[in-house]
């Protein structure tokens, strides 16, 4: 039996100190030494073997926020773990409260091919910490070889153009990775934002951006763009997904989504919900009103769905547990889960032959500050997202 925990973790703009990531944000030293610290705690407080970063502007800070986390854990260990001359060393509870330090080879950062290094323009990238290393070097998918087309087309049936995607707004960052005796690939991800895309002048000006003289059907199509980008990124990345599922290869899917569970960017990439039953469906090709699937067709429909369908594991832990909310944002009133985790069907409780399954979900939100608080200007240095963890155990073949 193998246990291990996953998480994702969205640090917010980190960054060494003194440099300009957006226009006039940067880190004093002092600044950046408390964002330093807050960062290396969180990571020794979760104390997850995998780890999926977002937000990642320069890989030596997140070296140095690894290190300090070791650190930590090292003089905590010292500190509550018994050696080996004390009776009671072996107790179950020593195990959970030992830190297991980060080793070398085990990170992988994937910087944003859209930065430039240019003061004030700065874009951030995704990273993979593995106390398992990986099984191969991971791959970063975001200048994509071939354009996605998504064409459109009119009511009447007339050509209505396309939409064209090159590169992703961020590097999406695939890595397959030795769990016990499986091979699981992880994606990270980091979708596309919520604020609006705009059209810009030749000098770079958005005039929608001028709030001074406010265009709500200008700043309405920005959102619209902006969807409509994160939902053909979820598509590249569902793409990737199932070429691996197709392989047999178990998936787990981590990141800030940008949207809720039950967003339309989240149902791209974890599959659609296959139908209660085809039978009653009238067929694609039906000729008369009585044309339906047989029995034989909806069991086939039903497996090729489900056999690629992700499950969200905050889903599964509501479901387990009978909380009726987590969430992983507050910003304006409004408390929402935009950062998952994804397993694909090898983990799902409800399927016989399961490679392992999830026992706990771990949500560690109880920093977040709503945006609308008084407090909410002076909190610019620990995350406003919360960190969410997985705790897996891997089946073995003697196992029901």
């Amino acid at each position: 039996m193998t246990n291990f925990t996953i998480a994702s973790f969205n640090v917010k703009n980190l960054i060494g100190p003194d440099q300009e990531y957006y226009t006039f944000q940067s880190y004093t030293p002092e600044e950046h030494a408390w964002k330093e610290d807050w960062t290396a705690s969180q990571l020794f407080s979760m104390d997850a073997d995998i780890v999926g970063f977002q937000e990642i502007f320069d890989e030596p800070s997140l070296q140095s926020v690894i290190a300090e986390a070791n650190r930590i854990g090292e003089e905590s260990n010292a500190a509550v773990i018994p050696d080996k001359s004390k009776r009671y060393h072996r107790k179950a509870i020593f195990r959970k409260l030992g830190y297991t330090p980060y080793g070398d080879g085990g990170l992988f950062v994937a910087p944003n091919v859209n930065d430039t290094g240019e003061p004030g323009k700065r874009r951030p990238g995704v990273a993979i910490l593995s106390r398992y290393g990986f099984s191969e070097p991971p791959e970063i998918i975001q200048d994509l070889d071939t354009p996605v087309e998504i064409p459109f087309q009119g009511l009447d049936g007339d050509d209505s153009g396309a939409f064209v995607l090159r590169r992703t707004s961020r590097p999406i960052l695939k890595a397959r990775i030795p769990v016990g005796d499986q091979v699981i690939t992880v994606f990270n991800c980091h979708l596309k934002s919520k604020l609006g895309e705009f059209t810009r002048d030749a000098d770079g000006n958005a005039s929608e951006a001028d709030l001074t003289n406010y265009d709500p059907l200008g700043r309405a199509m920005g959102a619209m763009r902006a969807a409509l980008r994160r939902m053909a990124e979820a598509w590249v990345l569902r793409r990737a997904i199932v070429d691996e599922l197709n392989q047999g290869r178990p998936v787990m899917v981590l990141g800030d989504f940008n949207d809720g569970e039950h967003a339309v960017s989240s149902e791209i990439i974890s599959g659609e919900v296959p139908f209660r039953n085809y039978s009653w469906m009238l067929r694609h090709d039906a000729k008369h009103a009585n044309d339906r699937y047989t029995r034989k067709e909806n069991d086939a429909i039903q497996e090729a769905v489900t056999s690629v369908r992700l499950t969200s594991a905050e889903a599964l832990f509501t479901r387990k547990s009978l909380r009726d909310m987590v969430y992983t944002t507050a910003f304006g009133g409004v408390y929402e889960s935009i950062d998952q985790i994804y397993l694909s069907q090898h983990f799902h409780p409800d399927n016989p032959d399961r490679l392992g399954d999830m026992e706990y979900f771990s949500v560690f939100n109880d920093h977040l500050t709503d945006g609308s608080h008084a407090e909410a200007p002076y909190n610019k240095l620990a995350s406003d997202h919360g960190q969410i963890m997985a705790h897996m155990r891997l089946r073995t073949d003697d196992q029901d």
